[in-house]
Formats: C-alpha cells, sequence, structure tokens
C-alpha cells in the first residue's frame, strides 16, 4: 500500500488458461487514493503477491475489497483477504462492495458465512448505485453483459471531487453505448480476446479501440489478458493503438504501479 495515489497491478491475468497457468499473476489491483487503499477483485495469489512484495503490502491497510463479479479470476482469495485485512478476525473492520449472487447462500456464493461476520459492513452492488468508501465515491453505472453472473464496472473519485479520477471497464461483451457509462481521467479496461470470438463476453482490441476514441480519456490502461493477447504482446498492440487513437495506452505489466497524482 502507499501513501500516494496510485494504482498497483498485481496481476494482469484474464480469462481461465492464464489463470491456471500463472503465465501472468490473477492477484487483482490495488487502487490508493486519498488515504483509501481499495483491493479490487482477489483472484487466486492475491495473498501470496502481498506477502512477496517488496516491501511487503500490509493488508491490514486496506479499508475495502470489491468484487466486479464472482467468477473465480476474480474472487477467489476473497476469504482469506477478508480474514487478513481483518487481522485475523480479531478486528471488526472493512467493507466488502460486491454483487448480491457473491452473497447469495443456497447457491454459488463466493463469500463464505463466517468472513462476512467479520466485516464492519457490506454494500450490494446495483446499477446506478452509489456508494462511499473512506475518502472515495465508488459508482456501478450499469450492469455488465458477462454470462450469468451479475457484473458491475467502477467510476472512481475522490469524495467532494466533481470528475471521476479512474473508470474501471472490467469483463462486458461490448454493448451498444457501454462507452457512455465511464468517463474516468485514467481508463482501466479488460481487452481479454486479441479478436472478439461467438459466445465470449469479453472485449476485444477492435472494442477497446472503440471506446478510446469515444471518451478521449487522458490514458488507457489495458489489463486482464487471456492467451491471444499475450500471444500477440500487450506492449505493442498497446504503442498501435496510441499511434492509432491519439491517445495514450498502456499495457499492464505484473507489479506495475501507476502514478495518479498527474491526473
Amino acid at each position: 500500500m502507499s501513501d500516494k495515489d496510485e494504482l498497483r497491478f498485481l496481476g494482469t491475468a484474464g480469462a481461465r488458461f492464464v489463470m491456471i497457468t500463472q503465465f501472468r499473476s490473477s492477484a487483482g489491483a490495488i487502487l490508493s487514493l486519498s488515504g483509501t487503499n481499495v483491493l479490487i477483485d482477489p483472484g487466486p495469489g492475491t495473498l501470496v503477491r502481498f506477502a512477496s512484495s517488496k516491501p511487503k503490502f500490509n493488508p491490514g491497510k486496506l479499508h475495502a475489497i470489491i468484487l466486479s463479479h464472482k467468477h473465480l479470476d476474480h474472487s477467489n482469495d476473497v476469504n482469506v483477504m477478508i480474514e487478513a485485512m481483518t487481522g485475523g478476525g480479531f478486528k471488526h473492520r472493512g467493507v466488502l462492495l460486491c454483487p448480491q449472487d457473491a452473497l447469495t447462500n443456497g447457491g454459488d456464493a463466493v463469500v463464505l458465512d463466517h468472513y462476512k461476520s467479520l466485516l464492519e459492513r457490506i454494500e450490494v452492488m446495483k446499477e446506478g448505485g452509489i456508494y462511499h468508501i473512506g475518502k472515495l465515491e465508488i459508482n456501478t453505472p450499469k450492469r455488465h453483459v458477462h454470462g450469468t453472473v451479475e457484473t458491475y464496472g467502477l467510476n472512481i473519485k475522490a469524495r467532494g471531487e466533481n470528475k471521476t479520477l479512474v473508470s474501471f471497464i472490467t469483463d462486458t461483451l461490448y454493448f451498444e453505448g457501454l462507452e457512455d457509462y465511464y468517463d474516468g481521467e485514467v481508463l482501466v479496461m479488460n481487452v481479454a480476446m486479441y479478436k472478439t470470438r461467438e459466445g465470449v463476453d469479453h472485449l476485444c482490441v477492435e472494442d477497446a479501440t472503440r471506446i478510446i476514441n469515444a471518451k478521449r480519456p487522458r490514458v488507457a490502461i489495458l489489463t486482464h489478458f487471456g492467451m491471444t493477447m499475450l500471444k500477440n504482446k500487450p506492449w505493442e498492440i498497446a504503442r498501435r493503438m496510441s499511434v492509432e487513437t491519439g491517445v495514450e495506452v498502456i499495457a499492464a505489466r505484473d507489479g506495475m504501479k501507476f502514478d495518479l497524482a498527474p491526473y
């Protein structure tokens, strides 16, 4: 965790094959903003990344955990990270922000009942929801198209500010008007596929380019790469997209730190 305003990409894996091979880490990301630390989508290996980082990240400094949806590559470590955030359950603290179907008993709930009880509170995502965590305001503007699970992107800003600092377009099939819901100065997009594929509800490079051209963020960061993205070298894809769109496009790397202060 950092006292600075920054994004830290613990992992940049997307989709099942990159996750299970760990060609890229699936450990999610940490947003530190206005003194509030939020862990986003703690997939497999998140706790290991906290412990192995130099210097080590202290989960006791987290204020919240966010699940954009309950798929394994986004939620596998949520319970162990709740335990770590709450000091083994001895400190009743922290917020969990997640969709209802990540919590539902009797189904495929990914957050276990015991760990729910350790938290200060749970906020349930809904379309158009606005939530306050520490000094942050978080908006979940639109339910995404991602199979049958509830999935939401994020607009995040410091409380009292007018502009959205960071937007996360998480897993989704592209749909008309998707870009209209996200206006962050920094736009983070999960781009799992190099080219679109029938029946796979993820963004591809063409979709990401369309969104960047429409929204013109100050910087766009690509992450959550599937095999086809890795085979085609995300850093080269980002370079070409920068030239094509005139917007700075960055391909995230495992462990990459991105300074938010200039934005």
